[in-house]
């Protein structure tokens, strides 16, 4: 890994990450096989996401209106977001552009400021990872016959959205990798 900041160039970064994880080809089938499957889905599972977000109140937050109430405007268009997001991880690519497009979120899920939420802080992205990680276990098992088959295609959902997972936090870490040499006041 460099100690440039890997927004300069994501596509070494994720595939050094891919490597890391041991994210392969076997996994990126796994993942594009299973993704029917998944993404007959895709409403409930966008819309248990934000339930749960309504149900947390540091979460809930972000999807209120000033006098209390969510906003169903608001909640609508990022449940579409997540389901976009969630059709193109199914595709297992690991394109830099397809990439690019998960880091402009994170920048935004960390820079950018939305009524009374404010920014969204990084456990809570993360946390969503685990909902949505959580949640596509729960639908491969169910699905699929073979608990072996599950097992493994969970596994390469699981990296892949941990690649994810990773992108969406650069934003929160900049900048990248302090120098090596010692802080002095």
């Amino acid at each position: 890994m460099s100690d440039q900041h890997p927004a300069t160039d994501l596509g070494r970064f994720v595939r050094d990450l891919a490597d890391f994880v041991q994210l392969g080809e076997a996994d990126v089938a796994a993942v594009r096989r299973t993704a029917p499957v998944v993404l007959k889905h895709e409403e409930a599972l966008t819309a248990a996401v934000y339930e749960h977000f309504l149900s947390w109140p540091p979460s809930a937050r972000f999807f209120l209106r000033p006098d209390g109430t969510p906003d169903a405007e608001r909640l609508a268009r990022r449940r579409h977001s997540l389901g976009r997001w969630l059709r193109e991880t199914a595709e297992a690519s690991l394109e830099p552009g397809r990439l690019y497009g998960v880091l402009g979120a994170g920048l935004a899920h960390s820079h950018r400021s939305h009524g009374p939420g404010g920014t969204v802080p990084p456990e809570l992205v993360v946390g969503a990872m685990s909902l949505t990680q959580s949640a596509l276990a729960r639908i491969l098992a169910d699905e699929l016959d073979d608990a072996r088959l599950a097992l493994e295609a969970s596994t390469a959902w699981n990296k892949l959205l941990l690649l994810h997972l990773n992108v969406l936090l650069l934003g929160y870490f900049m900048p990248w990798r302090e120098s090596a040499a010692p802080h002095r006041p």
